[in-house]
């Protein structure tokens, strides 16, 4: 296993490491903030001296050397926007990102691992078909077409829901984790079912229902322990892409994440926390990956055994 997450790590370091240089580059092809920060009418000192302030005087090359040295300290420097540390505003809203992304895969596997189980239990059934139908549906809804309908039914025509903000109570969380909850259920759906189907017909199953074993007991006790190491990995490789599609459901729904912090500081051309944003969700995304191959490894000895030493 040492030997597994050793290897794994080192071939997740460079597109780490990519992520890191890319952000830099491409942030600075948003503009100059000097554009941004200071009136029409600033004249050219006012120019010089707020660049200096801000360390874009500098070459590209010595802003590179000063990025990389500062992000090894978790230093980014600080917001132009707010004046905030852009280390601590990140670590403020990136928590939010995960409360709501973890909710969400907690209830799509919850009702995946149902409702497949249930329509692996009698392949070909109408409760098979009908939970093959939605789940194919739901796999293939956008999320940002969901999202907008949601604000404009529930929202704006019946006023059930807050279309905005996390202030109050559960209702604020009915829209953004519905919305997140739609195409990861879909998919879910039809990996607990196909990997139920299989271990269904597996010989130990067939004895067990033999002996009087209630549906129950069969579903939950024998097949489902057989049939997880396929849920966990695709579940894994759905949590990493709900952490990225919090862009939009989090801009759409003013969620006060990470997504939102990432477009505001695009938009106001702040280096500093966009910097720190995207680095903290790819190392997120970095661990969760490792994570989620792990898990694999001692669900499948297998994947250990094909990793050379």
């Amino acid at each position: 296993m040492v030997t597994f997450l050793r290897k794994r790590i080192l071939s997740s370091a460079v597109p780490l490491v990519c992520v890191v240089l890319g952000v830099f580059f491409l942030a600075r092809m948003t503009g100059d903030p000097v554009d941004l920060y200071l009136p029409l009418s600033a004249t050219a000192e006012q120019r010089a001296e707020f660049s200096a302030a801000q360390g874009f005087d500098l070459s590209v090359p010595a802003q590179l050397w000063n990025y990389l040295a500062d992000a090894t300290r978790l230093d980014f420097g600080t917001s132009l926007r707010t004046g905030q540390s852009a280390t601590e505003m990140v670590l403020d809203a990136f928590p939010v990102t995960l409360q709501l992304a973890g909710v969400t895969m907690l209830l799509a596997i919850t009702g995946a691992v149902l409702i497949g189980s249930l329509a692996a239990y009698r392949p070909n059934s109408l409760v098979d078909r009908i939970a093959g139908l939605l789940s194919m549906t739901a796999a293939s809804i956008p999320d940002f077409w969901f999202a907008v309908m949601g604000v404009l039914v529930f929202g704006v025509s019946l006023a059930w829901l807050p279309t905005s903000g996390t202030l109050g109570g559960p209702e604020v969380w009915v829209l953004p984790v519905a919305t997140l909850l739609i195409r990861p259920f879909g998919v879910l759906v039809q990996v607990v079912r196909g990997s139920m189907v299989s271990a269904l017909s597996a010989p130990y199953v067939k004895v067990a229902r033999a002996k009087g074993a209630t549906p129950q007991r069969v579903i939950f006790g024998h097949a489902l322990r057989n049939a997880v190491t396929p849920v966990l990995t695709v579940a894994g490789d759905l949590t990493v892409g709900l952490v990225n599609g919090a862009v939009i459901v989090e801009t759409i729904f003013g969620w006060p994440g990470i997504g939102k912090l990432m477009i505001d500081s695009i938009l106001q051309r702040d280096f500093a926390v966009l910097q720190a944003a995207v680095l903290m969700t790819a190392v997120t995304i970095f661990a969760l990956n490792i994570l989620v191959d792990v898990c694999h490894a001692l669900t499948d000895p297998r994947v250990r055994q094909a990793v050379p030493a």
